[in-house]
């Protein structure tokens, strides 16, 4: 099973949608966005790079997972930095190295792009995210995160 990771481009956008719904509604049982809403969102990420883009995995010619990279900047380094903030397979392909595929090529995007740090969260009940960012070297930071 050949795996292609790759930038997302406009051709993926409805089975980029298909994805990031499944990924909102079914996994972390949010409710569903409009489709205008998410569609948006894709599309922004498509024509304004420079607020983050998205790498998309695929398998014989089908999208089976994405990762979303979103630009910040951290003081401390001067220097750009990135959150990690969705990584997804399908149910399907789990289980198949596509999570950690797509999780190197956003470490290998942030390097060659001398980024300061790429950083992610994860829900505390979702171990086998935990377990595949601890194969992948990823620490435990040493902030504590915040959300209002």
């Amino acid at each position: 099973m050949a795996i292609v990771i790759r930038k997302a481009e406009n051709k993926d956008v409805p089975a980029l949608y298909d994805l990031m719904n499944d990924y909102i509604v079914n996994f972390y049982q949010r409710e569903q966005p409009s489709e205008e809403a998410l569609t948006g969102l894709i599309l922004h990420l498509l024509d304004q790079p420079g607020s983050g883009l998205q790498f998309v995995a695929e398998v014989e010619g089908e999208l089976v997972g994405f990762a979303t990279l979103y630009n910040s900047f951290s003081t401390l380094s001067v220097k750009k930095a990135a959150i990690l903030n969705d990584l997804f397979v399908a149910e399907p392909a789990r289980g198949k190295k596509v999570g950690e595929k797509l999780f190197e090529h956003c470490i290998r995007y942030i390097r060659e792009n001398d980024y300061a740090y790429m950083s992610w969260e994860t829900a505390h009940d979702n171990k086998a995210a935990q377990a595949l960012y601890d194969k992948m070297g990823g620490k435990k930071s040493e902030w504590l995160a915040y959300s209002i």
